[in-house]
C-alpha cells in the first residue's frame, strides 16, 4: 500500500500524543469503542488504565484480545491500528501510573492537579496492556 508507514513510522506515530479508540469485544453485541487514554514506548506493549468496575474494566477482564485505533483528525490524515493480545493486571505504583498518564495528556501542572483530585483506590483500578501483533496504517502525507 503506497500510504502505509514504515515501523519506525508507525511506532512514532502510536507514541506522540493522541486519545485513542479502544475495541473490545462484548458477548452478543458489537465490541464496546470507546476513547481512552493510553502510553506507548517503541517496541514495547501499549497500557492504559481504567476502573475495574466500569464497563470497559468488566469487558477488559474477560476479553483475551482488543484494538487501539489513533489517529490525526485533520489533513493530511495519518491513523496506526492495532489488535492484540490484551493482559489485565494490578496497578504496580496507581499514583505513579496515573500521574504519568494525566501529565502526558494535560501537561505538568493540571496534569498533577487532576491526579492529587483522582487517587483512586487500589482495588478500583486496572492496567491493561496491548501486544502489538496485528498493524494497519495510513499516511495520506505521503500523496
Amino acid at each position: 500500500m503506497p500510504f502505509a508507514m514504515t515501523k519506525g513510522e508507525r511506532e512514532k506515530f502510536l507514541a506522540d500524543l493522541h486519545v485513542g479508540i479502544v475495541s473490545i469485544p462484548e458477548p452478543k453485541r458489537g465490541p464496546l469503542t470507546v476513547p481512552i487514554w493510553y502510553i506507548y514506548e517503541p517496541g514495547q506493549d501499549v497500557w492504559m488504565m481504567t476502573g475495574r468496575n466500569s464497563v470497559k474494566g468488566r469487558l477488559l477482564n474477560q476479553a483475551d484480545r482488543i484494538s487501539l485505533c489513533v489517529q490525526n483528525e485533520s489533513p493530511p490524515y495519518q491513523y496506526v491500528s492495532v489488535e492484540g493480545p490484551s493482559v489485565v493486571r494490578e496497578p504496580e505504583d496507581l499514583r505513579g501510573q496515573l500521574l504519568a498518564m494525566a501529565t502526558r495528556y494535560l501537561g505538568e501542572e493540571v496534569g498533577k492537579q487532576y491526579a492529587a483530585a483522582n487517587p483512586g483506590e487500589e482495588s478500583g483500578s486496572i492496567i491493561v496492556s496491548i501486544t502489538p501483533q496485528r498493524w494497519y496504517t495510513v499516511d495520506y502525507s505521503k500523496r
